[in-house]
């Protein structure tokens, strides 16, 4: 769709950014915190980067009000950061910290006095360790009652304060990186415990949001997930089929449940010929179906490409390697189910697109799609909660950063936003990922994502000093004209 003028932003448009607890908190033991699973995880040798964890980040616990002295600097209209659950109740439940409330209203506090709307994640990947060790973390329904009072705990202390909340973070991430891929905790590789653990999330997650529109009746709430939408890799409609299959299993599986209260059809009874399915009883059902989120976040990265499945189509080296046989076939149907995507589609490269230095594809039109599809599915407003580029930066002799890179491609996808808005699509805002740098999950502080440089390393945290680079300037002005260089 072609436009000869854009429409400008909404005048309350939040033009915001990002953090996670874990990512820049520290203080990971401090005021009576108890330990998350990542602070177990990321200690286990070989699991990050150099041996990267989150114990100091970069000390956003102790710097709080000079960060947000710098939003306030960057006209910021929103901030988006996730509590740590185990900084509230450090064994998950029972006795509260009241140090750790005490900190994130000290933080509530301080941005709203400086006119910066508190976007509060329930959930960002920290469990309570004592909740995995004790219940073995989401794939118990005790979870569903320990999410439940937690988050009672934060509409109770903080439910006039704050407008905007998120429940869950990226499911579709840190449940099959933790329990099918083993690379997040608890490094578990099953694909029956995953769709197990994603079902009893999901319990928890509409548990949350009808608890909230009880307690909190005039805020706002919804989960946050990663979209990238799924292209064919010709015009062939095998491979358009292979991208509806693709659309299906990556992304209709997870934002049906949030947002129509229900599993997909076409999914649900392939995953239960595989019998790997997660058992639905019906009260699953009715609270499913009670929960209605009030939007969607989106975090969008980029999405994937996919041909005509490698059973029905080997690919050329499997085909001279087995004789036209795909060792898939040669499986017995347990086996198959450890990777349920090859009868459906063969994920592979997009021709079309560039990469980030750590092979992420680039592409902004691919911002603009996915909202789309998403407004048209699922009719609900949409806040952008995560959006960035994650690249080396380099501090220079003059102390600093010419992060031109981060500036086109915010750019890109902004004008693509700004298209998607002229379409029809109802944003509430943006969040780019990330405000200040921060830890990278398993890439250490050698991927960085903020418009602002915290100064320390893998190997050590130096003065922490924080030093805005050319992204932070040329986000300001976007700020201060509420998007309209944006052309």
């Amino acid at each position: 769709m072609y436009h000869n003028q854009l429409d400008s932003f909404p005048e309350n448009f939040l033009w915001g950014a990002a953090s996670a607890a874990y990512q820049v908190e520290g203080a990971w033991n401090e005021d009576g915190k108890g330990a998350s699973i990542w602070d177990a995880f990321s200690k286990i040798p070989e699991k990050t980067f150099e041996e990267t964890n989150g114990d100091v980040a970069v000390d956003h616990y102790h710097h709080y009000k000079e960060d947000i002295a710098y939003m306030k600097k960057m006209g910021l209209k929103a901030y988006r950061f996730s509590v740590s659950w185990s900084r509230i109740l450090p064994q998950g439940e029972g006795e509260i910290n009241e140090k750790g409330l005490d900190f994130y209203e000290a933080l509530i506090d301080e941005l709203l006095e400086n006119n910066i709307e508190p976007i509060l994640t329930l959930y960002h990947w920290d469990l309570p360790l004592a909740l995995q060790k004790k219940y073995e973390g989401w794939e118990s329904r005790h979870m569903i009652d320990a999410f439940e009072n937690y988050c009672r705990i934060l509409f109770n202390r903080f439910g006039k304060k704050i407008t905007y909340w998120v429940t869950m973070n990226e499911q579709n991430v840190f449940i099959p990186l933790g329990y099918r891929f083993a690379a997040h905790p608890p490094a578990v590789t099953d694909l029956e415990r995953m769709y197990k653990a994603n079902h009893i999330v999901n319990l928890a997650n509409a548990k949350a949001i009808c608890l909230f529109h009880e307690m909190v009746p005039d805020g706002k709430i919804g989960p946050s997930y990663g979209y990238g939408p799924m292209y064919p890799l010709t015009s062939d409609p095998q491979d358009v089929l292979a991208a509806e299959n693709g659309e299906a299993f990556n992304n209709d599986w997870w934002l049906d449940v949030y947002c129509k209260g229900r599993y997909p059809r076409f999914v649900m009874k392939y995953l239960k010929s595989l019998g790997i399915a997660p058992e639905v009883t019906l009260e699953d059902e009715k609270l499913l179906k009670a929960a209605k989120p009030d939007f969607l976040g989106i975090n969008y990265y980029h999405g994937g490409t996919a041909k005509q499945n490698r059973i029905e189509k080997p690919e050329e080296e499997i085909t001279k390697q087995f004789s036209k046989t795909d060792p898939y076939l040669m499986q017995p149907k347990s086996e198959q189910a450890l990777n349920p995507e090859v009868p459906l589609f063969n994920g592979v490269e997009n021709p079309c697109l560039q990469k980030t230095e750590w092979g992420w594809e680039i592409d902004p039109v691919g911002f603009r799609v996915a909202l789309r599809r998403v407004q048209a599915k699922y009719d609900l407003p949409i806040l952008v909660t995560e959006n960035g580029l994650g690249a080396q930066d380099v501090l220079t002799e003059n102390l600093e950063i010419h992060d031109s890179y981060r500036i086109e491609y915010l750019k890109e996808h902004l004008l693509e936003l700004r298209k998607a808005l002229t379409d029809g699509v109802d944003i509430i805002g943006y969040c780019a990922w990330s405000f200040t740098d921060l830890l990278s999950w398993l890439n250490g502080y050698k991927k960085r994502y903020g418009f602002v440089y915290i100064n320390r390393d893998e190997h050590e945290e130096k003065d922490l000093r924080r030093i805005p680079k050319d992204s932070f300037y040329w986000y300001k002005k976007i700020i201060s004209k509420n998007g309209e260089s944006i052309k």
